[in-house]
C-alpha cells in the first residue's frame, strides 16, 4: 500500500490541532487568529513534547498562498470610491498615526541597538492595527453601532491599503544597498503608475467579461474564474517587480466594483479561511520560547509603546481629523494592538533575509499580549476621558471640542480649480494608458512583426508604428479635447477676456503632450529629422482631433468605463442595500442610521411595528425595512417583521445600543427535548370502542386536541384516499396519521377508549 505524502501528514496535523485549539478559543471568546498561532506553536519544531510538522518548505508555500488570498479578500471588501467619499479626514488621521508609530518603532529598535533594517521593519509592524481583532472586539462588546466605531473602521481600511504600499516600499528599501530619496520617489511613482493602469484597464475589461458571460457562470465557474484572475494578477505583479500579494489585492479591488463582488466574496471565503489558517499556523511555528524569554524586556517595552503610542498619537490623529476629544480618545484607545498585517510584514522581512530571526517571534508575542488587552483598552477610554476632563482647564476642553467639531468650508470650488483638476486627472490617466500601450507594442509586437517579415525591417517598423498610433489615438484625442466644452470652460471663457489666453494655453500644453507621444514613436522607429517628426506628430494629432469616428469611440469607451465603475452602486440602489443620502447630515448630529437584523429565532418575528413599539421603548425610528430584494420605505404600524429582515433605524448611540440589547434577549430558547419531537407515521383503526365513530374530522379533534394530521384513509393495499372535513368516520376505517411520538400515543389511547 502506498504511503501518504509528507504534505498530507503535515496538513492533517495542522488542521486537527488548529480545529481543536480554535474551538477552545471560541469557547473562551478569544480571536481565532490567536488560536491559529497557538496551534502553530504546538506543532512547531520548538515543542519537543508534541508531534511536529516535518516539511516546513511546503507549509511555507501554502502560507504564501494564504497571504495572497487574504489580501484578495481584503481587496474584495475595498472600494476606491468608498475611500474617495471619506474625504480628507480619515487620511489625515491615518497618516498621523502611521508616521508617529513608525517613528516610535524605529526609535525603540535603535534604543535596543538592533540593526537598521530590523528597526525599519519594526516601525512598519507597530504602525498597523488589526482590523480583524478590532472588529471582533466591537462585535463582542456591542459597540459596532456606536458612532465612534465608524471613523475607526474607516482608518483601519486606509491602514490596510497603506500597508500594501508599505510592503512594496519595504521591499524596495530591502533590495537596495542604501536607497536615496530619488529611488524612493521612483518607487512611489512606479506604484502609482501600475495602480492607475491596472485599475483603469481592469475596471474596463473585467466587468465587461463577467457581464458577457453572466448567463454561463454558476457558483463553481465563478469561483474558478475569480481565483484564476487573482493568480493571474499575482503573476503579473511579480513580473513587474511587486509582490504577489500586491497583485492579488489589486484584482480583489477591481472585482469589488462588479455586481458579482458579494457572491465572489462568499465563494472565496472558505478558500481564504483554509489557506489563511495555514498562514497563521505558520506564524506560530516560528515562535521560539527561548527567544521569547531572551527578549522579554523588549517585548514588554514594545507592548507599552503600542498601548501608550496609540492612546496618545491615535487620539491626536483623530482629534486633528475632526473628532471630539471624547470620541478621539475612544477611537485611539481602540487601536492599541497589532495583528495580521504585522505578521505579513514580518514574514516579508524574513523572506527577503533582511531582518533577524528574533524579530518574528517578538512581534507575535507583542501581538498576543496587545490582543488580550484590547477590550480593556476600549473600556478604559471613557474613564480616562473623565479624568482628563476633570484635570484639564475647562477652556482647553472647550477649545479642543470647538476646533475639532468645526467643519471645513463648504464654499464651492472655483471654476479654475475644478477645470484644472479635471484636466490634470484626464491627462494623467490617458497618458498612463498611452505609455502602457506603447511599451507593450514596442516590447512584444515589434520583435514579433520583425520575425514575421525578415529582410523588411522598415516595413515592420512602419506597421508597428501605425498600429501603435491607432491604438493610442482615442487616448490622445481625449487628452487634447476633453473638458474644452465643459460648463467651467465656457463660463471662464465668457466671464472675462483675460481668461481666454490661459485657457488656450491649457489646450496648447495638452496638444504638446499628445504630440510628444507620436514624436517618441516616430523617433524610435524611424530616422527622420526632428523637424519632420515634429511636423508629423502635430499633423497626426490634428487629424485625431478632427476625426468624428475617434470622438464617438472615445465617448463610448468613457461611458463604458463609468458604467462598469458604477455597476455595483446601481445594483445596491436597486436592491435597497445602500443607505440614504441624508445619512451624512445625521452624522453631524447626535443621531445616525444603523441596521438591526432580525434573527431567525427572535420573538420579534411575526409582530407588526405597532406591537413592537420601538419608538416608545427605545426612542428609535424605523425608516426602511429591507427584505430580500425588496425595500419598504417609511413602513407603517401594520407592517409585520419577518426573520432575516433588516430594519434601518435612526437614533443615538444609547438608543441603538438599548434596542440591540433587547433584541439579543428576546430570543426563543432552544428546545431541550428536541430529540423527542421527531415526527412519525402511524395508523389507527376505527373499531367499536373508538369514540371517533360517526364523527367528522374537525369533531374528532385530531388536529386541535392531539396535534396530529390525517394523511389519508386506506383503501386496498396501495391506495390512500383523502379525508374531507365532512367525512364521518366508519367502523373498520384505517387512518394514517402523522404526529409526534407523545401525541400519537395519546391519540392511540383515546381511540381505544382508554
Amino acid at each position: 500500500m502506498s504511503e501518504v505524502p509528507t504534505l498530507i501528514n503535515d496538513l492533517a496535523l495542522i488542521l486537527i490541532v488548529a480545529s481543536t485549539v480554535t474551538l477552545l478559543f471560541k469557547k473562551l471568546k478569544q480571536p481565532l487568529v490567536l488560536g491559529y498561532i497557538m496551534a502553530g506553536f504546538i506543532v512547531s519544531p520548538h515543542m519537543p513534547y508534541t508531534m511536529s510538522v516535518m516539511d516546513t518548505v511546503d507549509i511555507k508555500t501554502w502560507a504564501d498562498i494564504g497571504v495572497m488570498f487574504l489580501l484578495f479578500s481584503l481587496g474584495l471588501d475595498f472600494s476606491f470610491k468608498k475611500i474617495l467619499k471619506m474625504g480628507i479626514t480619515p487620511v489625515i488621521t491615518t497618516l498621523t498615526i502611521i508616521f508617529a508609530m513608525m517613528t516610535l518603532g524605529i526609535v525603540v529598535g535603535h534604543a535596543f541597538d538592533w540593526k537598521r533594517m530590523d528597526c525599519i521593519f519594526l516601525g512598519g509592524m507597530l504602525a498597523m492595527s488589526s482590523t480583524t481583532i478590532i472588529y471582533k472586539a466591537f462585535t463582542d462588546m456591542g459597540l459596532r453601532q456606536q458612532k465612534f466605531a465608524q471613523p475607526v473602521m474607516s482608518v483601519l481600511i486606509l491602514e490596510d491599503i497603506l500597508a500594501i504600499v508599505m510592503m512594496v516600499m519595504l521591499s524596495a528599501i530591502a533590495s537596495g544597498n542604501n536607497p536615496d530619496g530619488g529611488e524612493m520617489i521612483g518607487s512611489v511613482m512606479k506604484i502609482g503608475f501600475f495602480l492607475v493602469l491596472w485599475f483603469v484597464v481592469g475596471i474596463f475589461a473585467v466587468p465587461l467579461f463577467l457581464r458577457s458571460t453572466r448567463k454561463l457562470i454558476n457558483n463553481e465557474t465563478l469561483l474558478i474564474v475569480s481565483l484564476g484572475l487573482c493568480c493571474l494578477m499575482a503573476v503579473v505583479s511579480t513580473k513587474v517587480g511587486f509582490s504577489s500579494a500586491f497583485g492579488a489585492f489589486v484584482m480583489g479591488s477591481i472585482l469589488a466594483e462588479t455586481i458579482e463582488a458579494a457572491k465572489i466574496e462568499k465563494l472565496v471565503s472558505p478558500v481564504k479561511d483554509l489557506f489563511g489558517a495555514v498562514f497563521f499556523v505558520s506564524v506560530g511555528m516560528l515562535v521560539d520560547p527561548k527567544i521569547i524569554v531572551e527578549y522579554a524586556i523588549p517585548i514588554a517595552v514594545l507592548v507599552l509603546t503600542i498601548l501608550l503610542g496609540q492612546s496618545i498619537f491615535g487620539t491626536f490623529g483623530f482629534l486633528i481629523g475632526g473628532q471630539s476629544l471624547k470620541s478621539a480618545m475612544r477611537c485611539g484607545f481602540s487601536m492599541a494592538q497589532i495583528g495580521e498585517f504585522s505578521f505579513i510584514i514580518a514574514s516579508l522581512g524574513l523572506s527577503l533575509h533582511v531582518t533577524g530571526e528574533f524579530l518574528y517571534p517578538v512581534v507575535v508575542a507583542v501581538s498576543v499580549i496587545t490582543t488580550f488587552l484590547t477590550p480593556y483598552m476600549i473600556r478604559l477610554s471613557v474613564p480616562s476621558y473623565n479624568v482628563l476632563e476633570r484635570h484639564l482647564p475647562k477652556t482647553w476642553v472647550r477649545a479642543l471640542n470647538n476646533i475639532t467639531l468645526s467643519h471645513p468650508s463648504s464654499a464651492p470650488k472655483s471654476n479654475w480649480h475644478s477645470l484644472i483638476a479635471q484636466m490634470a486627472r484626464i491627462t494623467l490617466i490617458y497618458s498612463i494608458l498611452s505609455v502602457a500601450t506603447i511599451a507593450l507594442m514596442l516590447t512584444f509586437f515589434l520583435p514579433f512583426i520583425r520575425r514575421m517579415m525578415p529582410g523588411m525591417h522598415w516595413w515592420a517598423n512602419g506597421i508597428c508604428g501605425v498600429l501603435t498610433v491607432m491604438f493610442i489615438a482615442p487616448f490622445l484625442r481625449a487628452i487634447v479635447m476633453k473638458k474644452n466644452h465643459s460648463e467651467e470652460f465656457r463660463a471662464l471663457w465668457n466671464d472675462s477676456r483675460s481668461n481666454r489666453m490661459p485657457l488656450l494655453v491649457t489646450i496648447l500644453v495638452r496638444l504638446i503632450i499628445a504630440s510628444a507621444f507620436v514624436f517618441y514613436i516616430c523617433n524610435y522607429l524611424t530616422r527622420f529629422t526632428n523637424a519632420l517628426m515634429m511636423t508629423i506628430a502635430v499633423a497626426v494629432v490634428g487629424i485625431m482631433i478632427l476625426s468624428r469616428g475617434l470622438k464617438k469611440q472615445s465617448i463610448k469607451m468613457e461611458r463604458m468605463f463609468v458604467q462598469n465603475l458604477r455597476s455595483r452602486d446601481i445594483e445596491q440602489q436597486v436592491l435597497g442595500l445602500k443607505k440614504p443620502l441624508y445619512e451624512g447630515h445625521l452624522l453631524d448630529r447626535d443621531i445616525h442610521i444603523s441596521e438591526i437584523e432580525i434573527p431567525e429565532n427572535s420573538t420579534w418575528s411575526g409582530l407588526c411595528l405597532a406591537d413592537l413599539r420601538l419608538s416608545n421603548r427605545f426612542g428609535i425610528h424605523v425608516s426602511s425595512i429591507l427584505r430580500g430584494h425588496r425595500r419598504i420605505n417609511i413602513p407603517g404600524g401594520d407592517d409585520i417583521v419577518f426573520p432575516g429582515d433588516k430594519l434601518q433605524v435612526i437614533g443615538s448611540d444609547s438608543q441603538l445600543a438599548a434596542a440591540h440589547a433587547a433584541l439579543a434577549v428576546d430570543i426563543e430558547p432552544d428546545d431541550p427535548d428536541i430529540e423527542k419531537r421527531e415526527m412519525r407515521l402511524s395508523q389507527i383503526i376505527i373499531d367499536k370502542h373508538s369514540p371517533f365513530v360517526g364523527k367528522t374530522l374537525p369533531e374528532t379533534g385530531l388536529r386541535s386536541e392531539f396535534n396530529c394530521m390525517v394523511v389519508g384513509r386506506e383503501e386496498g393495499k396501495e391506495n390512500l384516499s383523502m379525508v374531507g372535513a365532512t367525512y364521518k368516520m366508519r367502523l373498520g376505517d384505517i387512518l394514517w396519521i402523522v404526529g409526534e411520538d407523545e401525541a400519537l400515543r395519546r391519540l392511540q389511547d383515546a381511540n381505544r377508549g382508554v
